[in-house]
């Protein structure tokens, strides 16, 4: 398995905010997220800025997309994103007209995995020639400080096993990198954790833990 990788997710209300943030974080992460709030808050104009201020960085657009989906997928991909995340919840044809969109610019959809979801789910995206999702730690166990459960861990494994690769999300922490180690994990993102000066030592201790593991 390929080294994850380091992600910024950006959820700046204003757009120049999460430019300054991208900036401060760029030399430490490899992917920058324009997540969801920015990107409705600021539209395309948010993608179209931080891809032409980091070109060489892998571009996500956290629209968590559920509709119109080839509309949407192709203003994205149009701006300059190479990932667009698709909600888990979305149709089966909205997930396909995505990803008709994103060959078309050789880019990658992510399914975003919340609510009911179910494997025969994640078989049919793989199906459909999906190769990446998103999980997310509860917000509930992470607020209340209990770690990745079984359950979680479990859970990831048969999803790497089905054929996805997974970015991994929900209080990532340098100390829990390790838990990971059997699971295809594409990246480890964070928003907070990896911003500012203590930001930058997170991501490169959370870099130091992959590389004893992959």
């Amino acid at each position: 398995m390929a080294k994850p990788l380091i992600q910024l997710a950006l959820d700046s209300l204003d757009l120049e905010s999460a430019v300054v943030t991208a900036k401060n974080a760029a030399d430490s992460v490899d992917i920058i997220e324009v997540g969801t709030i920015l990107a409705f808050a600021e539209g395309m104009r948010a993608v179209r800025t931080l891809r032409a201020l980091h070109p060489d960085h892998i571009l996500v657009c956290d629209m968590k997309t559920t509709d119109a989906g080839a509309i949407l997928a192709e203003m994205a991909f149009k701006a300059g994103a190479d990932w667009l995340t698709v909600s888990a919840a979305a149709h089966i044809a909205t997930i396909a007209s995505c990803k008709k969109i994103a060959d078309s610019y050789n880019k990658e959809i992510q399914i975003e995995i919340y609510g009911n979801w179910t494997f025969d789910d994640a078989k049919a995206w793989v199906d459909l020639g999906i190769t990446q999702a998103i999980y997310h730690r509860s917000r509930d166990a992470e607020a209340a400080g209990k770690g990745w459960s079984e359950d979680d861990l479990n859970t990831m494994k048969k999803l790497s096993d089905i054929g996805l690769a997974l970015s991994i999300t929900g209080g990532i922490v340098p100390e829990d990198i390790h838990l990971f180690k059997e699971i295809n994990a594409k990246a480890f993102i964070a928003g907070r954790a990896f911003t500012g000066e203590a930001g930058k030592l997170t991501a490169e201790k959370v870099r130091s833990e992959i590389n004893k593991y992959w």
